[in-house]
């Protein structure tokens, strides 16, 4: 059996200016792939203007805070 893949996600220009704007480009290009993939589609698939404003904003808490992926403990890797 093939491994699952996870459809790939193109991020919105409001998500990369949201991201500049706090001054955390950065901070999301040190995430792994497969996290910054699950965010763009986890703030994309929302419905409601609302709920994905909701997302962007956890998103971009996560990313300042440095120890969260979707509301889980994370700690970067060393390197």
């Amino acid at each position: 059996m093939p491994p699952l893949r996870r459809p790939r996600h193109e991020m919105p220009d409001s998500v990369r200016l949201a991201l500049i704007d706090h001054g955390l480009e950065e901070s999301y290009m040190a995430r792994p792939p497969y996290q910054r993939n699950d965010y763009i589609g986890w703030i994309t698939g929302a419905k409601r203007e609302e709920t994905r404003e909701r997302r962007l904003a956890q998103m971009l808490d996560e990313l300042h805070r440095g120890d969260r992926y979707m509301k889980m403990a994370y700690r970067p890797r060393a390197g």
